[in-house]
This record gives C-alpha cells, structure tokens and sequence, in this order.
C-alpha cells in the first residue's frame, strides 16, 4: 500500500474513533438523565460543561497544531478521551460527572483540531477530494457506537462496563494505526491568532459551522430523549442509529456530488433537507414519521462540516491548522451549545416543540452560504 493510502486510512480510524467516542456517549444521555433524576432543564445545564471545557481547550489546542506535528496532539487527545470515556461511566454522582464531562470536551478539542488539520494535509497527496470520506469514517464510528450502545441498552450491561469497553477499543486502535499517521506537517507559516476586526472570510464560515453543528449536536444528544419520551420508544437509541446512518451514506457520496453540482448549490439543497427533515419530526411524532425525519435531516446537515472545514483549510490569511481550529471553536460551541438549548426550552415548551430550534438553524444555512459566495465572487479575503 503506498504511503499516502496508509496515511488516509490511519487518519480515517482517528476519525473514525471520534465517531466512535462522541456516539457512546451521547446515545447513552439517556441513561444519565434517568440515573441522576434530572429533568430537561437540569440535563441542559448538565450538557454546558462540554462547551466550557472545548473553550477552555481552544487556547491549547492551537498552540499545539502550530507547535507540533498534528499527529502529537492526536495522540494525546484520544488517550485522554479513552481515559475521560471510562469515568463518565463509573461517576456515582453529579459532580465526578461534571469533572469527567469537562475532560472530556478537553479532549475531544485537542483531538478534533489535530485531526482536521491533518485532513487538509492528506487531501494534498490526492487530485480528487477525499474530506468528505473522513467525516464518513466519523459517521461510520457514530454508528459503530450507538449499535454498541443499542446492544447493551437492550441486555442492561451497565455503563461503567459499556464505556470502558469502548475506551480499551480506542486505545488498541489508536495503538495499532499511530505510526501510519502523517508527519512533518507543522505549519510554517499563518499559525498565530491576529487579534482584531474578524476576518470575513473565516467568520461566515464559522457561523455556517456553528448552525450546522447545532443540528448535529442536538440530533446527537437529543434525538435518544425524544425517542424515549415523546414517540415512547422502549429501545431508544433507534432514532439515533437511524439519524447516524443516513449521516454516513451521505457522507460517503458526498465528494461526488459536490464535484457534480458544487458546494453552492449543495449547501441550499442541505438547508431545505434539514428543514423538511424536523418538520416531519415535530408534525408527527410517531415512530416511522420520526425514523422518516430524523433520516432526512442526516442527509441534509452530513455535507454541510465537510465542506465547511475544506474551504477553511483555503483561507487567505491564516494556515490550515489555525483556520481549522478557529471554525471548528463555532462548529464545537454550536454542537455543545445547542443541546443545552434545547434542555431549557423542552422544560418551557415540552422537547417535541423545542426541536423547531433545529429548523431555524437549518434554515440560516441558506442565506449565510449564499454570503459567503458572494464575498467570493468579489474576491474580498479580509
């Protein structure tokens, strides 16, 4: 195998076990709602650590990505979500939980930004685009997990065993792939955050991080709950597997498509999919509706961070690993962020209502994508 197909295999395990990890985690939301008695407004607040901890992990993960080779920091942050994995699942009360939950964001900081960075690198090595497959890989470890996570749901293996189980899986993978990872791809140049007016061309990107991210994080740490409490699904990791998979076919065509009919065209037809996707959510809560919905809107929000981070990766002003780690801090607050959101407005509204937040943030896709273009067509790179 040559060594650029050993490195972009590697690079897709790396993502593939952030799938893996965010998944486990996320698909058992439930569990820890009914195991420490909190309601919607309480698990909100629980769900605020993560941002707190991914912002507390932004400073030291840029510094990483420009003092080291990508695969450095890579290693350290999976290591220390495999550790932060295992406590959140032996936590017997609330704040062991938090502590465990901050690490964890902490970590998955450090990992995601190692791991984006190193992408930009990889595709370099390849003439067609290949970023769309690593967020596929990432979506085929969501699913891994939350299969994992409907087994011992289903055979009520506890989650102090079912997360520690994942944790020792990601340290044997990460055992086996780490030398194939790409090396010397520090950056050189552009890796130091100018203080300032925002640059418009990084900003808009960010904020067509942040809404698609809000989908993907409330679909994420929601999707179990509203399964559970508003279809009244006993195995309510379905809606999730469901929503992960769809996620993942799409990713796997993406690159494809988006060669056929381009990124323009691709972010509109993402927002009205996302769209009609949570309106048939919330019009008809009821098992197959919802199965329905939660699918379309894997479809439509799969292409949206791929795209998202490729264009980053092309900034004019900043080099690929800094770009990436400012877009990703909105994708990672939009991801954290809106879960909370949506906790304190299902204990306003009843959750069922709450998800029309997802439709509002699907819907802003449309017209932030078509700025950015605009900005392009006239060339201003500010």
């Amino acid at each position: 195998m040559q060594v650029k197909h050993q490195q972009r295999l590697a690079l897709s395990i790396c993502f593939f076990i952030s799938g893996l990890s965010f998944s486990t985690w996320a698909s058992r939301i439930p569990s820890v709602k009914e195991l420490f008695d909190l309601n919607e407004a309480q698990l909100g607040s629980l769900l605020l650590v993560l941002p707190i901890g991914n912002i507390v992990g932004l400073p030291i993960s840029g510094w990483l990505v420009s003092k080291f080779d990508s695969r450095n920091p890579l290693l350290a942050g999976i290591i220390l979500i495999a550790i932060s994995l295992a406590g959140i699942g032996w936590s017997t009360n609330i704040y062991t939980l938090i502590v465990c939950l901050f690490f964890y964001a902490f970590s998955v900081r450090i990992m995601n930004i190692a791991m984006n960075t190193q992408s930009i690198s990889v595709q370099q090595s390849f003439l067609r685009k290949i970023i769309g497959s690593f967020h596929a890989a990432w979506s085929c470890g969501g699913i891994a997990g939350v299969a994992v996570s409907t087994v011992m749901v289903r055979y009520n293996i506890g989650m102090g065993i079912h997360l520690s189980i994942v944790g020792f899986s990601i340290l044997v993978l990460i055992g086996i792939f780490f030398r194939f990872l790409l090396k010397g791809d520090k950056a050189v140049k552009g890796a130091k955050l100018k203080l300032g007016k925002p640059n418009g061309y990084i900003f808009i990107l960010g904020i067509l991080a942040f809404f698609a991210s809000i989908c993907e994080g409330g679909m994420f740490d929601w999707s179990g709950v509203y399964f559970k409490d508003v279809v009244k699904e006993e195995i309510f990791t379905l809606g999730y597997l469901t929503f992960m998979v769809f996620m993942a076919l799409s990713r796997f065509f993406s690159d494809f498509i988006i060669e056929k009919i381009g990124m323009k065209k691709n972010y509109i037809i993402s927002s009205c999919m996302v769209v009609l996707g949570v309106i048939i959510v919330v019009v008809f809560p009821y098992f197959w509706p919802a199965l329905i919905g939660f699918s379309i809107v894997g479809l439509g929000v799969a292409s949206v961070m791929p795209m998202t981070i490729g264009l980053a990766g092309k900034s004019p002003k900043y080099s690929a690993g800094m770009a990436v780690s400012i877009v990703t801090t909105y994708n990672v607050t939009g991801m954290l962020l809106g879960p909370a959101i949506i906790g304190y407005l299902g204990e306003l509204i009843g959750l069922r209502f709450a998800f029309l937040i997802f439709l509002i943030a699907g819907l802003m896709l449309m017209p932030i994508s078509r700025q950015f273009f605009k900005r392009q067509s006239a060339n201003i790179s500010d």
